[in-house]
């Protein structure tokens, strides 16, 4: 089993940023993905942004350019830096983590943390 738990969410107005940040712990020895997802009201959850143990990454089409993703390997954490933020970010934020193939077929989790909220209001 592997816990995530999502902090640094919050409000912002547009053109501003925030930093979310995700600690992993438990059996995560098989786990070489990890990044966020994001959902809001009457939207299907979708991909934000994915980074593989080797530092690859990648990004949803709406947030490139814009969105950073990184991993501290040593803390096991990730993180989410966003800038230039806009109205359609307004959504709860997950933090992910699998053991997934190079197909893409995940033979660990997903896990999912338990959300935290950002909203981008002017």
């Amino acid at each position: 089993q592997v816990q995530l738990v999502e902090s640094g969410g919050g409000l912002a107005q547009p053109g501003e940023s925030l930093r979310l940040s995700c600690a992993a712990s438990g059996s995560i020895s098989m786990i070489n993905a990890v990044g966020w997802y994001r959902q809001s009201p009457g939207r299907e959850r979708e991909m934000v942004a994915v980074a593989s143990r080797t530092g690859s990454s990648i990004y949803g089409d709406s947030v490139k350019g814009r969105f950073t993703v990184s991993r501290d390997n040593p803390k096991n954490t990730v993180t989410l830096q966003m800038n230039s933020l806009k109205p359609e970010d307004t959504a709860v934020y997950y933090c992910y983590a699998a053991g997934v193939t190079s197909d893409g077929v995940h033979h660990r989790g997903p896990y999912w943390g338990q959300g935290t909220q950002v909203t981008v209001s002017s």
